[in-house]
């Protein structure tokens, strides 16, 4: 019997060879699955980040343009305008302007939501009328000319 186990135990270790090919292939499945998941988070990530820095600049820029006297219709067109400069599309636009009363300044605000791909963006902006009126005419905020 001994012979036997002898001249099988070469055939054994022929058989346990193309395991390992296995199990590489394997690991290189895993690993190659693992990075495109976590490049595609990245991926989602900046996405999400320019579509939060589009929403931010286009409401900025409809609050600018309300307080400076424009019709609100104006003031989303800016919006539209800045968002499709900064490579997203405005899904919403709210803009809402108050008027200055006895002791106080009027103000504009704008609410913008924007897409880029998957990402959307939530933003919201209010600017006071005569702050901006004083940074067009060169004044520091605070400052009078």
């Amino acid at each position: 019997m001994r012979g036997n186990q002898q001249r099988d135990a070469p055939r054994a270790r022929r058989d346990l060879r193309g395991n390992v090919s296995v199990l590489v292939i394997a690991v290189m499945v895993v690993a190659f699955l693992l990075c495109t998941a976590v490049a595609r988070l990245g991926f989602g990530v900046a996405e999400k980040s320019r579509a939060n820095n589009a929403a931010d600049a286009a409401a900025l820029t409809a609050a600018d343009v309300l307080a400076s006297g424009a019709m609100p219709a104006d003031a989303c067109a800016a919006a539209r305008h800045t968002a499709v400069d900064n490579g997203a599309r405005l899904l919403t636009c709210r803009c809402r302007a108050s008027s200055a009363e006895t002791g106080s300044t009027g103000s504009a605000a704008a609410e913008v939501t924007v897409a880029i791909g998957d990402a959307r963006a939530w933003a919201r902006a209010q600017v006071d009328a005569p702050v901006i009126a004083g940074y067009r005419a060169g004044a520091a905020p605070g400052e009078s000319k």
